[in-house]
């Protein structure tokens, strides 16, 4: 059995799935994995990736390389989204982690980040009549609208929970008023991105929904069994961005459902998911805890038959 891994670094974690096509044509999950290592850490102010985001983020890399091949492995493709796209210096990166892990990465454009995020959320839900599909990362979001498995638009927005949190949320707790600043700005940079729609189905992927998913079933060890397909209310959205706003990052970190890691982030994740209910006329999100990374997987392996 052809077992295929994706590691894909995006500008606030690295997300590593190994898998293999099941007897019946579906993709079977051997790992899924993430650490949040935020590649795109003071990216916005320098234009430049750090120091040491490269350093902490090269060995995430390398060390996710070594489990995919210990676990035999038969290919493993690393590929790069928004952080790496705008980056200055993204072909320095690119020779540290071939030098540190041996693996080659490659540096994907939105719309194809967008195409891959969308064939893992048809591999795993029932989708009727019109779907938009979206997948807020640490720098940007991808949309794609859709109806049953034909795509009729995909795009990416350089909107991501990284940016917002540095520009808006730096106060600990944050500053009245700039929850709204923040849903003003998003609100802004949606309406310019194109987004406008009236679908019947909202599906989201990516470290914000799932987190968001987590939190509302007060997990203690995360089940995506459980997460998969569940709905995130536009009431459960409200609450959480209001509990969020009025807690401490060392408060944050201690919401069951939670990682510690993602808790600097939630806050921006979370009004991003609020401004494209908004935006969209969606009073829920279906969840979907598939991603890129399972997309990929699965054409890759498809490939292999």
């Amino acid at each position: 059995m052809k077992r295929v891994a994706v590691i894909d670094v995006g500008s606030n974690s690295i997300k590593y799935f190994l898998g293999a096509l099941n007897a019946d044509g579906t993709l079977k999950t051997i790992t899924d994995q993430n650490d949040i290592v935020r590649l795109g850490e003071g990216l916005r102010e320098t234009g430049m990736l750090s120091d040491t985001a490269m350093a902490r983020n090269a060995q995430a890399i390398t060390r996710f390389a070594n489990d995919a091949r210990a676990n035999g492995a038969d290919k493993i493709l690393c590929v790069g989204t928004m952080a790496l796209r705008n980056a200055k210096n993204t072909t320095e990166f690119i020779t540290r982690v071939q030098a540190d892990a041996n693996v080659t990465l490659t540096v994907i454009p939105g719309e194809e980040e967008a195409r891959l995020s969308y064939l893992a959320v048809l591999s795993a839900l029932s989708t009727v009549g019109e779907v938009v599909v979206f997948d807020t990362g640490g720098g940007s979001t991808e949309f794609i609208f859709g109806n049953g498995a034909d795509i009729t638009q995909r795009f990416s927005i350089d909107l991501g929970a990284v940016r917002i949190t540095e520009k808006y949320f730096s106060d600990d707790p944050v500053a009245p008023g700039s929850v709204d600043n923040a849903l003003n700005e998003i609100l802004a940079n949606l309406e310019k991105g194109g987004v406008i729609g009236n679908p019947k189905q909202l599906v989201g992927i990516g470290g914000a929904v799932t987190s968001m998913g987590a939190v509302m079933h007060q997990m203690t060890t995360y089940d995506p069994d459980v997460i998969q397909g569940s709905v995130l209310t536009r009431d459960e959205i409200d609450r959480q961005v209001a509990d969020y706003s009025t807690k401490t990052l060392d408060a944050r970190k201690t919401i069951p459902g939670l990682q510690p890691k993602r808790a600097e982030v939630i806050l921006a994740g979370a009004c991003i998911l609020k401004a494209i209910c908004t935006r969209l006329g969606a009073l829920s999100i279906i969840i979907s805890d598939r991603g890129l990374r399972h997309g990929l997987a699965y054409e890759q392996l498809k490939e292999e038959i």
